[in-house]
């Protein structure tokens, strides 16, 4: 594991994808240097956010229903996959009730799968038009996020990663333009990390590489 995480460019960060895997599993990571954690299930996170050290940087990179908000909003520092207005909105209203604010990425729907979540170009262009957002208080808006195509088709993968990142400059020079905190680009996992990174990728989000084939068993 340590080759692999030498091999990361600096500016690029690692979200340790360990949904499924148990919170001894996590803690030897964590011994290892570890401090990001990515988990996609709100009741497996607050198990693990109870048993583990308090300083690891929780992530939910999954598909995010609103009413389980509430279970992770007092602790989680990003959500991943807003993939909606009403989302963001439920996102907004419950850390207000925890009087903090949780650095959220918006989703866009990138791949050929019907099963991906996320708002197309034309719906995000479409919501943010509205500056709706910005009566957010408690939620911040700090980049992107996205899913390629699952497929050994390099080309594929690459261009759908482009087609986000133009998506996301676009926005950076326009609807956030002057926003220092717009800079995240959620993009590349086990499989496909390195042409994210060759894309501009600022957060690559890695399960099996690090822990090993996933339990589906749980």
């Amino acid at each position: 594991m340590n080759g692999f995480i030498k091999s990361i460019p600096e500016g690029v960060k690692l979200v340790a994808v360990s949904k499924t895997h148990s919170s001894e599993v996590i803690l030897q990571a964590y011994n290892k240097g570890l401090r990001i954690f990515g988990e996609n299930k709100p009741q497996e996170l607050v198990k693990k956010y109870s048993e583990l050290p308090k300083d690891i940087e929780w992530h939910f990179i999954g598909h995010l229903q609103t009413n389980k908000i509430k279970y992770i909003a007092p602790f989680v520092n990003f959500i991943h996959s807003v993939d909606s207005p009403k989302l963001l909105a439920a996102i907004n209203k419950e850390a207000a009730k925890q009087n903090r604010i949780i650095k959220c990425l918006l989703q866009l729907h990138i791949a050929m799968e019907e099963t991906k979540f996320g708002f197309t170009i034309n719906e995000l262009q479409e919501y943010l038009s509205t500056k709706e957002f910005l009566k957010y208080p408690f939620v911040k808006i700090v980049g992107l996020m996205g899913i390629a195509t699952f497929t050994d088709n390099v080309s594929q993968i690459r261009s759908e990663f482009h087609a986000l990142r133009k998506t996301f400059y676009t926005l950076k020079e326009t609807v956030f333009a002057g926003d220092l905190d717009f800079c995240e680009l959620s993009i590349g996992m086990s499989n496909d990390y390195k042409i994210a990174i060759s894309e501009g990728s600022t957060i690559i989000r890695i399960g099996s590489l690090i822990f090993g084939e996933r339990n589906y068993s749980k």
